[in-house]
């Protein structure tokens, strides 16, 4: 595993001693933050590899900070929360988080969430990194979306599936294959993951959100990226 610079957002000394020995122990370099403001103020002081946020914090809470941070930058986020429901999860990635695992966690299984996040390479392009769809224009390069009336800008996430599902056109790609393929081969079962993205793309790259051309839903299957007539992409 890389050795990476994590930032630790939790407002309990506890588990913000416990996570920086466990996470030292395996090589990384660990700073702390006590709150969501404090954890914005290291960000601007300093990039960092992870960020691992709590959501129950005083103040700004942990998804208004998630927010916060995914508006400037693209470091990836593991939300580590005693929350347990989907409903939580779906907040939490529609915030802009990358993963979700609920207190009480092994060491282990973070290490591995981090671990697969660090290894993921971008998807090589064998097509051009533009994509236009209906006038609207994908950049791969520079993560933006743009149509006529509105910029939209897409988060590492989301480029990643957009791009896995543009590279395989016309196919249904089962959930557990994205899932591996985008958060890496310890996932499979997390489909709502799979459904806050692409309902997020759908916003951002279709005329119609609710009745989409492109990104198609295979009844519990998986999805399908239908392409363009014109052959534009």
């Amino acid at each position: 595993m890389n050795v990476a610079k994590i930032l630790v957002v939790d407002d309990e000394p506890q588990m913000r001693r416990a996570l920086r020995a466990s996470l030292s122990a395996h090589g990384h370099e660990v700073c702390e933050a006590r709150s969501g403001e404090e954890a914005l103020q290291k960000l601007d002081a300093g990039p960092c590899d992870f960020v691992l946020l709590d959501l129950n914090m005083p103040g700004q809470g942990g998804m208004a900070a998630c927010r916060a941070i995914r508006t400037g930058s693209e470091v990836p986020i593991i939300v580590l929360s005693v929350r347990n429901s989907e409903q939580d999860k779906v907040a939490a990635l529609r915030a802009g988080a990358d993963d979700y695992l609920t207190k009480p966690f092994g060491v282990p299984e973070l290490l591995a969430r981090i671990e697969a996040v660090s290894r993921r390479k971008p998807a090589a392009g064998r097509r051009s990194n533009i994509l236009v769809l209906d006038g609207v224009t994908v950049d791969f390069g520079t993560h933006m979306v743009k149509a006529r009336n509105r910029e939209e800008h897409l988060t590492p996430k989301e480029v990643e599936l957009l791009r896995f599902m543009v590279l395989h056109p016309g196919q249904v790609i089962p959930h557990r294959r994205l899932l591996r393929a985008i958060w890496g081969p310890d996932y499979g079962e997390e489909v709502e993951y799979l459904r806050v993205f692409v309902n997020q793309l759908r916003r951002k790259i279709e005329r119609d959100p609710h009745a989409p051309k492109y990104l198609l839903t295979e009844p519990w299957v998986g999805y399908r990226f239908s392409p363009p007539l014109d052959g534009s992409f």
